[in-house]
């Protein structure tokens, strides 16, 4: 007989959700950071795990076959012991020589497999839940969803880098010390030779400048040996060359691949500029900021050698990883163009692999940031990342076979078992999503709902770290770090429990009208931001906190309409269109916004998002809601 009994929610929603983050962080995140440290190069990555991203939006066009097929508990649960044994795979394949295709392909089945288990698991939470307990604990499997995102980036990576720490030579440090007092001085490239080898130690790596000092301002021109001629040179020219001599040396010295010439040998040379078109010049000129001219300021930059003080054994390899450790962000290791890996052989351990840091230049205070490099085993490291990630999901699926309850609801479909009934009702799914009643304006909402958002979270970076003569706030990046990754997830995660919790007891139609207004108006903090007249820190971190909590209390309402639309027949597979409609309403705008901030200035940008909310609060007179639904209907 079947068990229909309830579970209390919070036995399962928690991990349910924690669960479903966990692997579009591998896939997504911890992938990237896993294949840099073990020397693929940054081209591959970028293409190769660009792709992975695929599964997650083309995920409704089978979402329908999760809705006909057995039932979403099942389906959420074999998903989870897929993804188990999938994770377990990986874990293995690391350490093989043809790792990076062998992982690869598995992520694509984990990307496919994640994919399938949020379609199914969204459903069974609108099947188990009454309409008050979904609007109750959205706000809840959001938050441990996002938790899932932190731990995943944050906590595994860290359990890597203790592993690699701890597996190899002695870590080498290097300290870096901010001033904007001190004056500039040029780097000194001859210091690691200047130390001789300590040959009767224990083989390590050594560094003349573990603690470094640099000056933050920088001379407007440098006089500098370019081919045994003395140039004098921009700053900005001067800090180019010596990264690209940085690069050459660690490449010519064999401590990072050199990048493959193209197939001609010819030299790439840049693409002239474009001119604006005549659309965007009418813009500019109409509705464009009116700025003084920009003058940029360079970064500085510091440079450090280091090297083994002895010769490994024949044919040993010995790979540095250098990161960031502790102190200020805005003290960063250049790693876009340069390599932060290093391979140290016995034919090139005398040489010095040297590494590029870049000081912000709108720093005010004397700041410090320290940096490790580990050597410790990388294979053996994310081998045990991987096999903890499976190890939890093998747990999770054997606690949610008992935790998730069982709804009479979560039944067969009805389509039948022959594979002309399945087909036909795959585009019965389709049909019946378009032919609800208010479905085109169901589709507005989606798109529009958040269409102010979806272009200020792209800009929300840019703007705070600009400098202020261009528009921007002129943060430093240790200062976004608080103020938007943390502050303002702070606000996010508030606003989105909150908007739970007031809709659980009202009902949506009741919250839909403050909803949308309060992800409207919270906008204003940005505009009030490119007006105001150097805002302190703490202004700043109020604004950003209010922006962030009005979003995530706004974002309840559009969670939980999304939920209202899906009912019926089909709801797992309709959810799963829903959602395909809000990345759409995401990326089209958000691919626009830098264009056109660019284009008419911070300020006016801003003004500009305040205007698109008129689409958020004009839809919502669109929208038809049963006054109950996310209501708790008390008991006669």
């Amino acid at each position: 007989m079947k068990n229909t009994s309830k579970r209390n929610p919070w036995a399962w929603i928690p991990t349910l959700y924690f669960a479903q983050g966990l692997p579009y962080v591998a896939v997504m995140t911890i992938s990237v950071i896993m294949y840099k440290r073990l020397g693929i190069s940054n081209t591959d990555i970028a293409l190769y795990t660009g792709w992975l991203y695929l599964p997650w939006v083309i995920k409704p066009f089978w979402s329908p076959f999760v809705d006909i097929i057995k039932t979403k508990r099942w389906w959420t649960l074999t998903m989870q012991w897929i993804i188990a044994f999938a994770l377990a795979g990986i874990a293995f394949a690391i350490p093989a020589p043809f790792f990076f295709q062998l992982t690869l392909a598995i992520f694509w089945l984990v990307g496919f497999t994640s994919a399938t288990h949020d379609i199914a698991a969204d459903g069974f939470y609108m099947l188990a839940l009454t309409e008050h307990e979904q609007s109750l604990y959205v706000g809840i499997r959001s938050t441990f969803y996002r938790i899932a995102t932190v731990a995943g980036q944050g906590l595994l990576v860290i359990v890597a880098g203790l592993i690699e720490t701890n597996s190899g030579l002695a870590p080498v440090g290097v300290t870096v010390n901010a001033d904007p007092s001190a004056e500039w001085k040029a780097p000194e490239l001859d210091a690691i030779y200047s130390t001789p080898a300590d040959l009767a130690g224990e083989l390590a790596f050594i560094t003349p400048q573990n603690n470094i000092n640099v000056a933050v301002n920088t001379p407007g021109e440098v006089t500098a040996m370019i081919d045994g001629k003395e140039e004098t040179m921009a700053f900005s020219r001067y800090s180019s060359l010596m990264r690209d001599s940085v690069k050459h040396m660690n490449e010519r010295n064999g401590f990072v691949a050199a990048e493959t010439p193209t197939a001609s040998g010819a030299e790439v040379t840049a693409k002239k500029a474009e001119a604006p078109s005549a659309f965007t010049t009418w813009l500019k000129k109409n509705f464009g900021e009116e700025r003084e001219p920009f003058t940029a300021r360079d970064n500085n930059f510091a440079i450090v050698g280091v090297r083994l003080n002895k010769q490994p054994a024949a044919g040993e390899e010995i790979v540095l990883n250098v990161t960031h450790k502790s102190g200020d962000q805005s003290i960063k290791l250049e790693q876009n163009k340069l390599s932060t890996r290093f391979v140290f052989t016995d034919k090139n351990w005398d040489k010095p692999a040297y590494l590029f840091y870049e000081v912000d230049h709108k720093l005010t205070q004397p700041t410090t940031a320290s940096f490790e490099g580990a050597s410790g085993n990388i294979p053996l490291a994310w081998s045990v990342v991987f096999a903890v990630l499976s190890a939890f999901f093998f747990i999770v699926a054997a606690y949610h076979s008992w935790a998730l309850p069982r709804p009479a609801s979560d039944g067969r479909n009805d389509a039948g078992n022959t594979a002309s009934s399945i087909i036909a009702e795959f585009f019965e799914t389709f049909k019946s999503f378009f032919s609800k009643p208010q479905a085109w304006v169901a589709i507005a909402f989606m798109l529009l709902y958040r269409l102010p958002e979806a272009q200020l979270v792209k800009l929300i970076n840019p703007f705070l770290l600009d400098p202020i003569d261009k528009g921007g706030l002129g943060l430093t990046t240790g200062e976004v770090g608080i103020v938007y990754g943390t502050v303002g997830i702070i606000g996010l995660t508030l606003g989105g429990i909150i908007g739970g919790i007031v809709a659980a007891k009202g009902g949506l139609k009741k919250w839909l009208w403050p909803m949308a207004w309060s992800m409207s108006l919270t906008c204003l903090t940005f505009v009030y931001l490119s007006y105001a007249s150097a805002p302190s820190l703490l202004t700043v971190n109020i604004c950003v906190f209010i922006e962030q909590f009005g979003y995530g209390f706004g974002f309840t309402a559009y969670m939980l309409y999304l939920i209202y639309f899906s009912e019926g027949k089909h709801k797992t597979a309709h959810y799963a269109i829903c959602t395909g409609f809000m990345a759409l309403g995401m990326m089209l705008p958000g691919m626009a916004a830098g264009w056109l901030q660019e284009t008419i200035g911070y300020r006016h940008f801003f003004i500009w998002t305040m205007i698109c909310c008129a689409a958020t609060i004009g839809i919502c007179a669109f929208i038809k809601i049963d006054p109950n639904f996310g209501r708790k209907v008390e008991k006669q």
